[in-house]
Order: C-alpha cells, then sequence, then structure tokens
C-alpha cells in the first residue's frame, strides 16, 4: 500500500488503479480479519462492514464519470488507507502483539468508525449526483476557465458532506472564499444535501468550524432562497445555542440569521418551541449594536404572531422593549422595539396593562419626539390610549405629540395619529384640547390623502370633534373643509369615508355659505344616491340642501 507521505506515488496513480488497489485489498483484509484473536464482538463488526466493501466499489466504478472524477479518486484513496490500517491491526491480533487491551479496543473502535464513513461518503457520491460535476482538485488555480466556476462551486458543496472533519472543514474554508467571490453561483447550486451538511457542521466541536458555518448560513438566509430547506434540515437549534454561547460573531451571524427566517410565522412559532425567546432577551439587554438590533427585530417578528404573545410576555419582553426604547444602541433597535410593543398591545389588554405599568406610554412619547416620529410607536400608543385614564395622557404631553406627527410623520403615522385622537376623545374637554392644539387644519389636509383608510380616519376624526362648537367654527374657517367633505360623498363601494362625510357636513348645514358651498360643489347628486343606499343622515341633509337651493333659486326672482 502506497504511504500517507508519499504524495508523489499517490497523485501518479490513476482512479482505475486506486480502485483495483482497493479491490485487492478487500479479500486480504477480510481473510486476516477472520484469523484475528480476540475481540471477537469487534471483529465480526468489522468484517460484516468490510463485506459491504466491493459493492460500494461497485456503485461508484460503473458511473460514467467514474475516471475523471476527483472526489471519487480521493475517496478510493481513503478506502484503501482504512483496508491498510485493517490489515495492520488484524495483524498484530493475530500475533497478539499489541500495547494494551484497552489501546487495541480504542484502535478497533476508530476502525469501526472509518470504515462506517467509507461506506456513508461512498453512498452520498451515488445519491447526490455529484460525480458527474465534481472533476476539479480543491485546490483550483486562478486559471479555471469562467465555464467550469459552476461545476467547482457544486465540487465544494459536496465536499461538505464527506470525508472526515478536517476535510468539511477545508471545503467549507473553500466555501466561504467563494461566496466572497461568486455568492449568486454559490447559491444557485445549493441543495437541500448541502444545506443539511452545513446544519451539521453547525454542531461541529469546533468553535472556528460553527463559526465559518454560521457565517454561510447567514448568508444563505439573507438571500431568501433556501429558508424552507435551512428549518425543514433542523437549523434552528443550533442557531440559538449559538446565540445563547457562540462567540461574538457567531451570536451576531446566528441573530441575524433567525432574524430572517423569524419573517414566517410557522419558524416563529417554531422559534419559541425550541427556547429561542430567552437567548435573544438577553441579548437585547448585552449585546453588541448589531447583535441587539437583529435579536430585537426577531423578537418583533415573532410578536407579530398572536398565540405566543403571552409567552413572550412570561419572558419579559416588555420590559427589554421599553429599555431598548429608552436605551437602544441603535435607531434600528428602538424601532425594532417600538413595532413590538405594537404587536403585543394589538388585542390584549392584559398586555395593554403591562406595558403601561412599565412605563411604555411615557418611552413611546419621549421616542416621538424625533424629527421623524415613526409608525409604529404611534400605532403601540393609539393601542394604548383608551386604557390610560384621560388626566394621565394630558399631563405626558399626549396632544403636542399627536400634533408633532401630524405635521411630520409619514402617511402611516399621521394615520396612526387620527386613530389615537378618535379613541382618546371620549369627552368635550379632550375634544377641545385637541381642536385648541390645531389639529384640526392638519384633519382637513388630509382628507385629500390618496388612501382611502387615512381619508376615513381623518373624516371621522372631525367628525367627532365637531360636536364642540369652538371645533365647528374651526372647521367652517377652513376653505378646503367643505370641497373636501364633498369629495368623500362619493357613493362607490371603495369610498369608506362617506358616513362620516355626511355627519360633518351635516354639522356645518347651518352656515348658509356653507350650504352654498355644498351644493356648488355637487353635494346634492351625492346626496340623492346616498339616500337610496339610506347612509344615515344622507336623506335629511339632502332634503335641507335643496330647500336652500329653492330659497336661492326664488331669491334670484
Amino acid at each position: 500500500m502506497v504511504e500517507d507521505g508519499d504524495e508523489v506515488a499517490v497523485d501518479a496513480r490513476s482512479t482505475e488503479d486506486w480502485l483495483l488497489h482497493a479491490q485487492e485489498l478487500v479479500p486480504v483484509v477480510l481473510d486476516k480479519a477472520r484469523e484475528a484473536k480476540g475481540f471477537a464482538g469487534r471483529w465480526k463488526m468489522i468484517i460484516a462492514k468490510l463485506e459491504q466493501i466491493p459493492s460500494r466499489l461497485s456503485d461508484l466504478s460503473s458511473h460514467p464519470c467514474f475516471s475523471k472524477n476527483a472526489l471519487c479518486k480521493e475517496q478510493l484513496q481513503a478506502v484503501s488507507r482504512t483496508l491498510g490500517e485493517a490489515i495492520e491491526l488484524a495483524e498484530l491480533c493475530m500475533k497478539e502483539k499489541y500495547e494494551g487491551k484497552l489501546r487495541m479496543q480504542s484502535d478497533l473502535d476508530a476502525l469501526t468508525g472509518k470504515l462506517d464513513l467509507n461506506l456513508r461518503d461512498c453512498g452520498l457520491l451515488i445519491k447526490t449526483g455529484v460525480l458527474g460535476e465534481a472533476t476539479l482538485p480543491l485546490a483550483v488555480s486562478s486559471s479555471v476557465a469562467e465555464s467550469d466556476v459552476a461545476t467547482h462551486i457544486r465540487e465544494l458543496l459536496a465536499r461538505l458532506q464527506i470525508g472526515h472533519l478536517e476535510a468539511k472543514h477545508q471545503a467549507l474554508d473553500s466555501v466561504v472564499e467563494a461566496m466572497k467571490e461568486d455568492e449568486k453561483n454559490v447559491l444557485a447550486a445549493l441543495g437541500r444535501s448541502n444545506i443539511a451538511a452545513l446544519v451539521q457542521l453547525l454542531t461541529a466541536t469546533s468553535p472556528r468550524i460553527r463559526e465559518k458555518t454560521v457565517t454561510v448560513i447567514c448568508s444563505l438566509a439573507e438571500s431568501g432562497s433556501c429558508e424552507n430547506w435551512l428549518v425543514s434540515e433542523g437549523v434552528l437549534p443550533p442557531l440559538i445555542r449559538l446565540v445563547e454561547s457562540g462567540s461574538a460573531v457567531g451570536k451576531e451571524k446566528a441573530t441575524i440569521s433567525l432574524q430572517r427566517l423569524s419573517m414566517s410565522a410557522e419558524t416563529a412559532r417554531a422559534i419559541v418551541g425550541h427556547g429561542g425567546v430567552p437567548p435573544l432577551v438577553e441579548l437585547c439587554q448585552i449585546g453588541d449594536s448589531v447583535s441587539q438590533a437583529a435579536a430585537a427585530c426577531t423578537l418583533k417578528n415573532i410578536s407579530a404572531v398572536p398565540e405566543v404573545r403571552q409567552t413572550l410576555s412570561e419572558e419579559g419582553i416588555v420590559r427589554t422593549m421599553i429599555n431598548l426604547l429608552n436605551c437602544g444602541i441603535l435607531l434600528g433597535s428602538k424601532e425594532h422595539a417600538a413595532e413590538c410593543l405594537q404587536n403585543l398591545t394589538a388585542s390584549n389588554e392584559n398586555l395593554r396593562r403591562n406595558v403601561i405599568s412599565e412605563g411604555g406610554v411615557r418611552s413611546l412619547l419621549t421616542y416621538l419626539d424625533g424629527p421623524l416620529p415613526q409608525e409604529s410607536a404611534v400605532g403601540a400608543l393609539r393601542n394604548l390610549v383608551g386604557s390610560v385614564p384621560e388626566t394621565s395622557l394630558v399631563s405626558l404631553g399626549l396632544v403636542p405629540r399627536l400634533v408633532h406627527v401630524l405635521k411630520s410623520g409619514s402617511l402611516g403615522a399621521q394615520q396612526a395619529a387620527v386613530a389615537a385622537i378618535c379613541r382618546v376623545c371620549s369627552t368635550t374637554d379632550m375634544k377641545k384640547m385637541v381642536g385648541e392644539a390645531g389639529c384640526i387644519p392638519l384633519l382637513v389636509k388630509m382628507l385629500e390623502a390618496k388612501s382611502n383608510s387615512a381619508r376615513e380616519v381623518a373624516a371621522q376624526a372631525i367628525a367627532s370633534l365637531m360636536v364642540v362648537s369652538q371645533n365647528r367654527r374651526e372647521v367652517k374657517k377652513d376653505d378646503k373643509s367643505v370641497p373636501n367633505l364633498v369629495q368623500l360623498l362619493d357613493p362607490s363601494p371603495q369610498n369608506t369615508a362617506k358616513k362620516y362625510a355626511v355627519s360633518c357636513l351635516g354639522s356645518l348645514s347651518s352656515s348658509k355659505k356653507c350650504k352654498k358651498l355644498m351644493i356648488s360643489y355637487g353635494a346634492i347628486g351625492y346626496l340623492k344616491k346616498l339616500t337610496e343606499m339610506d347612509i344615515p343622515g344622507a336623506k335629511k341633509l339632502h332634503e335641507r340642501l335643496e330647500r336652500g337651493k329653492l330659497r336661492t333659486f326664488f331669491s334670484k326672482k
């Protein structure tokens, strides 16, 4: 047999030579194994595995690409080395010349493991289909033709599945480098078996291998092309363990992977089921900026699933998110915290009370003081204001913050702010305060929004505020109020603001000037159709405008 160190001789042999060499060794090692003395149980197991080798070699050699396949040649070399070791151990047992019984038991167990690996790897070469693809050595020079790149990548991925751990480590290094240079082609070449091999490497004993593996898996998760494969191959438990106890890089990459995977509600539930919430909560408290933001985003994604919100609460997520809102390192962390609180308070009164008792309202209001108030924070406040006493909301400065959002926020943030106004204006005093804060011109302007839902909530808020006489006067003073409200009388099903528009115009119809404007902008035609649709208040307003129209007609006579 050729020694491992004799690289020249090894390289000189063809794949066919290595096949013949291995086939010649099998009967020799079987004869010697059957004559070995002692360790009968272990040798019986070894013989059973040796007897499987000829059929595996036959499967390999029958493949059309057998002779030119680099992986095939390397596998035959590995089998030959194992058979050589078996001969040496059998001869020692035959002569009973070995260094201690325990040492020989250990050597025989190691031999059994190598035979298992050889048999498994031979099977994988056949099953995975790489025999027809892999033709290049592991260390590929820069002169490899462009057309061979995809083939090389498929071979690298195949090498993650075969051989001993150090060989896989070497292949992993090559995959990491390949992804830096040509991530697109690596992703295109990935198969499910490659994903399974990577997931297995996440549990390797070597921290360096785990770190490199999770770096690759993070890229795969972020690509969005194989989330289902990753999850079905069991990636979640080892990722969660890395978040718990990995290196700084391992924690970061594992958390970013979970962030991407948790966008699926089913996977979010699975993360909770695998115990992923406590380490993510801890990372929000003590992690570096990137890991903290990724952990907050993952928890935000999980909080979008209603049935796990109580579990999140029990793990201390409310206080953690409020602390992030106050002290988060990155703005992104604060945004995720606000959105998480919005999700948690969407439908659960117990969670609302929990957020309120932990000082969440004050933190959310403070967060809104920035130049670009975020929709998520306003949405969380919208969910909470109905559970907070009016006096507390006033003392905390809710109304000025809502005005700030109406002036500076995105349309979504403005819409959430108006919804909060609708919920909080349950008393005359509060309606008066909102009107005095300057909300009405901003709400009238919002009636022109392209979004139907934004127009609807603005009309609803105006209708509520107009119960107070001074607010009605403010609406009358705005030149755009009547034209905008008349436009919202459109009877089409898409327009959901029409009932509020009728209410607002009804409150303005005592003014002759407003009635004339309504008529001039075509309100009567709209109201006739709305009367037929039984929209509340439409018939009464229609009749009032018709009477006004007649009076105008006769006064001209």
